[in-house]
């Protein structure tokens, strides 16, 4: 089966770890696999390596009708049959190069929420021409359909799924980089200060000051770039610490390239989010076995079946997320107990074996 992802930037985010995990696994599978990007970025070094055949092109405009050409060469010398895209930059520039080629089915993946008028736009367009959608969770499907007024009859729920081989820490104590005792409990946050307001940062600064004051050797660590644009939103939560007094035991980390190690030196995952489709950070915590508290949005409460795999907090509530974080804190068998059930559920819905199964019977029924 061969099958041509699109990218058009290589920068690290939830889409490009997906569709890298994808790379890395998809002969496993019997599927073939070309990826091609536009403008390449921070990965691009890790696709080249990912085993899948990578090609390297040029976007030089919004719409490149260049581009297009080239696409279309590309699809019938490699005999691609089907062509899977992920925004809708990437999705139009194939819906124009595959239009006469009948034996070519386009797929398109939904990962998050739709930055603007122009993209949302162009997607109800290219909606109905779709051969298949894909959405990561009901909750964002369910989004879809009420916010951006999206026709989402046809679309497919198939879950991200992260490959647990990559989330293998290294072995570089994140503990010895930040002077910290080994005995010290590290809480943690992954993911970008965005714009927009889909992370939520602050809520789990806000819940700090309590926890510090009843546990001394406590710490968090927030890792994730700032967005251009949301330089302000950093700023305030730089300020909430300074302004009480727990700077000293709050860590920001900018982005990392390290994320298993990060992630195999916390304690306790918190994933405080508005609005989410269903993000790797979650299955990428639970393939680590850290135990997790999430909010209450629905993405969330569907990753964590309703709470069973997470505890759950009710959005920007900052109280019980202190209380929340204090009961694992302080009991370790707990917190051993929940990232056991929690690995076992996600290595059966969140791996990228998961994600692959789905994936080739939804490529297969096309």
């Amino acid at each position: 089966m061969k099958v041509l992802h699109l990218l058009d930037t290589l920068n690290r985010g939830g889409a490009e770890m997906q569709v890298l995990d994808i790379c890395r696994n998809a002969s496993d599978f019997g599927i073939d696999l070309t990826l091609a990007t536009f403008q390449g970025g921070a990965l691009e070094t890790d696709f080249i390596n990912s085993g899948a055949d990578f090609v390297r092109l040029n976007r030089r405009f919004p719409l490149d009708l260049y581009l297009v050409s080239q696409l279309r060469k590309l699809i019938k010398e490699r005999e691609i049959e089907i062509v899977h895209s992920y925004q809708a930059v990437e999705a139009l520039h194939l819906y124009l190069a595959v239009r006469g080629l009948k034996n070519v089915k386009k797929v398109m993946s939904f990962q998050g929420f739709v930055k603007d008028k122009k993209n949302r736009l162009t997607l109800k367009f290219l909606l109905p021409r779709m051969d298949a959608n894909i959405v990561v969770s009901r909750g964002l499907q369910k989004w879809h359909a009420e916010v951006d007024k999206f026709d989402t009859e046809n679309f497919q729920v198939i879950y991200n799924g992260a490959d647990i081989k990559r989330l293998k820490p290294s072995g570089k104590s994140l503990r010895a980089e930040l002077n910290l005792d080994e005995n010290s409990l590290l809480i943690g946050m992954v993911g970008s200060f965005y714009r927009d307001p889909r992370k939520d940062q602050m809520t789990l600064v806000k819940s700090l000051p309590k926890v510090f004051a009843e546990i001394p050797n406590a710490h968090c660590v927030f890792a994730g770039r700032i967005e251009e644009g949301a330089e302000e939103k950093f700023a305030d939560c730089m300020n909430f610490c300074i302004e009480n007094k727990i700077i000293e035991r709050v860590h920001f980390l900018g982005s990392r390239s390290d994320i298993p190690d990060v992630l195999g030196a916390l304690d306790v995952f918190v994933f405080s989010s508005l609005h989410e489709g269903l993000p790797v950070a979650v299955s990428e915590a639970m393939l680590a076995g850290v135990p997790m508290i999430v909010s209450d949005i629905e993405p969330l409460l569907e990753a964590s079946n309703n709470g069973k795999y997470a505890e759950v907090f009710p959005v920007k509530n900052v109280e019980i997320l202190s209380g929340k974080i204090l009961n694992l804190l302080k009991d370790k068998s707990k917190r051993d107990d929940l990232a056991k059930r929690a690995l076992e559920f996600a290595k059966a819905n969140f791996s990228i074996e998961a994600h692959l199964r789905e994936l080739k019977k939804l490529y297969e029924s096309l």
